[in-house]
């Protein structure tokens, strides 16, 4: 255990005597809630301060009703932030009358100097506010919130420190995300993620083995390594090793069943990487792989790094090496500059890529990148109007990809009785394709063999197949 954390294990102490003097002055356990906005590196950041809350003394629930309230916020794109203000107005008047409740933000968006100063003018009621580089801090930041009046606002401009083995709350026992590497270099003129969250910094392969053993011992059978660009993992590293190497030390780790990543820039995936995913038994069979454009002129503005026909070659490669794999994107649609003739470029990739589903965004002007200070912002009707083609080819492109497993069998994780139908479970393939099957709760957790019987555009209905009846059909 190194000395930050131990240090942070030093103030979960003290910080359980004021949640105990809390719960006395209450006369019940104090409750909290971490709300999550944005990707998975956020998801995982949550685990961590919900599972330092539990340490420390509160019971950890999923309303907003809550004595203890902390917003993990994303700021990738503008709504989010303006959900954030929104969300803080609703629990100004909660706070009024519970005056012991506290409410915390953290995350991207603190590490805008012009959030914070917002929330210095409007929203005094916020009693603690930190960012992503001393996330870690949580436990001490906890503490002065108890022991100091006003507002506290801990923000870092930058770190090189990784400090992980901290409490963990997850969602589920069975799977778990691993924070490989930290931070982005690769700037693309749109995104504010290089600002926000830092230069890379990889963790050492063998914290990562460890902590993967650690979890499989708890029960984990899936992990996913989480990193702004996984594919430029190790490469700041004093012995550097690529994403590959560390893909195939994490393969020998017994008892592990699933491996899965996020996300890959195009720009840097490796033959070695194609290959150990190719001969693997272990890393499921989907990709996620950002397009953004599939305009040469626009991935340019927008400093990618790869042109369409690179992309395409990429992608046609991925293909053929693993024929069964799902590969799923991101688009962006009326991004400075970008005309109809480039809309109509993006629609060419998707309908050749054939893409299993793609998470396809308006362009959202972020102060303080490249690419908002540019000329030629598109007009919102123009930005509609492309979005609404792109979006039809991407559904009906995506229907029949996932349609192309009907009336196959597959190992399906069962993650959760399904929320709709009590009497269904649902679960995940490996190409990350969901299943809704009936069963019992008991299977949850479990890898099940499942017969696809009827797609219902992105998901499948079906049913379990037992081992008896499995083995009679081979």
């Amino acid at each position: 255990m190194c000395q930050e954390t131990e240090r942070q294990y030093y103030y979960m102490d003290r910080a359980r005597q004021h949640v105990q003097a809390l719960t006395q002055q209450l006369g019940r356990i104090p409750t909290c809630c971490v709300t999550t906005f944005g990707c998975q590196m956020n998801a995982r950041d949550s685990e961590k301060l919900a599972g330092i809350l539990r340490r420390v003394g509160y019971e950890v629930t999923e309303t907003e009703d809550a004595d203890f309230v902390i917003f993990n916020t994303c700021t990738v794109r503008d709504n989010a932030n303006q959900r954030v203000y929104g969300r803080l107005g609703e629990l100004k008047s909660r706070k009024k009358h519970n005056p012991a409740m506290k409410i915390a933000l953290c995350g991207c968006m603190m590490q805008e100097p012009a959030v914070i100063e917002k929330l210095r003018s409007s929203y005094r009621f916020v009693d603690l506010v930190f960012g992503t580089h001393n996330i870690f801090k949580f436990a001490e930041l906890l503490c002065r919130s108890f022991e100091e009046q006003g507002m506290i606002v801990d923000i870092w401009e930058d770190t090189d420190q990784i400090v992980e083995d901290l409490p963990v709350e997850r969602k589920y026992p069975f799977k778990s995300g691993i924070n490989i590497m930290f931070g982005c270099n690769n700037f693309c003129s749109y995104c504010i993620v290089p600002y926000v969250r830092g230069r890379e910094r990889s963790r050492e392969p063998m914290e990562i083995l460890r902590e993967i053993r650690q979890l499989v011992a708890e029960g984990v059978v899936e992990v996913m390594l989480l990193g702004q660009n996984v594919n430029s993992y190790g490469k700041n590293l004093e012995n550097p090793i690529s994403f590959a190497q560390l893909l195939r030390e994490v393969e020998q780790i017994e008892g592990l069943e699933r491996i899965r990543f996020m996300t890959s820039h195009p720009k840097d995936l490796s033959e070695e990487l194609i290959q150990v995913m190719k001969e693997s038994k272990k890393i499921c069979r989907h990709l996620h792989l950002p397009l953004q454009s599939g305009s040469t002129r626009i991935l340019e503005r927008m400093n990618r790094r790869y042109t369409k026909e690179q992309y395409l070659a990429l992608a046609e490669k991925i293909r053929r090496e693993i024929p069964d794999i799902a590969i799923t994107t991101d688009i962006i649609v009326g991004f400075p500059g970008e005309t109809m003739e480039d809309v109509e470029e993006t629609i060419d990739v998707i309908r050749r890529v054939k893409y299993d589903n793609a998470f396809t965004f308006i362009y959202s002007k972020r102060t303080g990148t490249p690419a908002a200070a540019m000329e030629n912002q598109v007009p919102q009707d123009q930005v509609k109007e492309g979005f609404d083609r792109v979006l039809k080819v991407v559904q009906d492109t995506a229907r029949e990809q996932v349609a192309r497993y009907q009336g196959q069998r597959a190992q399906v994780l069962v993650e959760e009785v399904n929320t709709q139908d009590e009497r269904l479970l649902t679960g995940r393939m490996s190409n990350n394709t969901l299943v809704h099957f009936p069963g019992p709760p008991e299977l949850v957790g479990r890898i099940v063999t499942v017969l696809l019987e009827e797609c219902q555009g992105f998901y499948y209905m079906g049913h379990m197949v037992s081992e008896k009846s499995l083995a009679k059909s081979l």
